[in-house]
């Protein structure tokens, strides 16, 4: 009985390949639009405490800021969007399905932040954010595709006119 669920197991590498890949192409959107949030925001936070240290003297006067959280909303959405193109480029098929579900965990894990960090940033924020997680993952996997779309082989019927 075992061997005969290995050989049926073994009858179906192409399948396991192809989850292996879905899984792997949604861990690595959500690693690369991690480390590129993180990255700019080590950048952005003590830059802007710099730049303004009369309104911005500390990273608690950052996390009450309005402007602060929209500069964070907007190098937020491109890690997302980072994320959203990686996750088809590596999933290599059923791009949209991915970068949703790429999104939707990103939520999730959102979600979880919030609870653990809920001195991080007002909830607004936190909600704010979250709204945009799943289109900006879209507009990333939109690109991604748009990207590779000329690289594709055209169909066997299709046939170029020339003109005369």
């Amino acid at each position: 009985m075992i061997a005969r669920k290995i050989k049926i197991c073994a009858g179906d590498g192409a399948i396991v390949r192809s989850m292996i890949r879905s899984v792997a192409a949604v861990l690595a959107g959500i690693t690369s639009l991690t480390v590129a949030s993180l990255a700019i925001e080590a950048f952005a936070d003590p830059m802007l405490m710099h730049l303004c240290p009369r309104t911005f003297p500390d990273a608690a006067a950052l996390s009450r800021s309005i402007p602060a959280h929209i500069v964070m909303f907007g190098y937020t959405f491109a890690g997302v969007a980072l994320g959203g193109y990686v996750t088809p480029w590596i999933a290599r098929s059923a791009p949209t399905r991915h970068v949703i579900i790429m999104g939707i965990a990103e939520v999730g894990l959102t979600i979880w932040a919030m609870f653990v960090l809920p001195h991080q940033a007002p909830l607004w924020s936190w909600i704010a954010g979250m709204a945009f997680v799943v289109p900006a993952a879209w507009l990333g996997g939109a690109v991604c595709v748009k990207r590779s779309a000329p690289h594709r082989a055209q169909p066997a019927n299709h046939i170029e006119r020339s003109s005369e």
